[in-house]
């Protein structure tokens, strides 16, 4: 797996490149590459798999509620606060959209208008982003290797101190992020 997340990740790249290309012309009213901008919608597929089984792989001992701050340990945080943002703004131009469209209602057949090329592409760039920075965050991750306190308990990825005992956690030098 691990052979292939470089390959998945330039695929998010550019996956993410292209969404914010189309979303930026159809900000401007503009609709380029038809409906050929919608293979976009599959291109998500294409990533999310592979994203998916890695991180379920990197998260699946901690409690769901650690998930994000697991996940995207490997982060450096303008790339944290730059999917975060991608996801907000996701959030509030498809709410435009949807509430734009149940408006406006425009039938029509042929290729999209501005209006649902932006709400959909704000989306695109949400889960790419998301999917790049989670794969490049795994890449960082150690090994999946057991953290453990003074007293031999497992601890997660983000504790300082024992869940348990409340001893210190045994710091290993192979543990945190891999140098640059």
């Amino acid at each position: 797996m691990k052979t292939i997340l470089p390959a998945v990740s330039a695929l998010a790249g550019i996956g993410l490149a292209l969404s914010l290309v189309v979303h930026t012309a159809a900000l401007a009213g503009a609709t380029p590459f038809g409906t050929s901008a919608f293979a976009l919608h599959a291109g998500v597929f294409v990533v999310w798999l592979p994203t998916v089984m890695v991180i379920q792989r990197y998260t699946r001992d901690f409690p769901r509620r650690d998930f994000w701050k697991i996940a995207l340990r490997g982060c450096p945080p303008w790339m944290k606060r730059l999917t975060y943002g991608f996801f907000a703004y996701a959030f509030a131009g498809f709410a435009y959209y949807v509430l734009t469209s149940a408006l406006h209602p425009v039938r029509h057949s042929g290729p999209p208008d501005a209006a649902t090329v932006r709400g959909f592409s704000g989306l695109w760039m949400a889960f790419y982003s998301t999917a790049m920075a989670l794969l490049y965050s795994s890449s960082r991750m150690p090994a999946l290797e057991t953290r453990l306190c003074v007293q031999g308990h497992r601890v997660g990825p983000l504790a300082r101190f024992c869940e348990q005992c409340g001893g210190p956690v045994i710091e290993r030098p192979s543990m945190g992020p891999a140098a640059p």
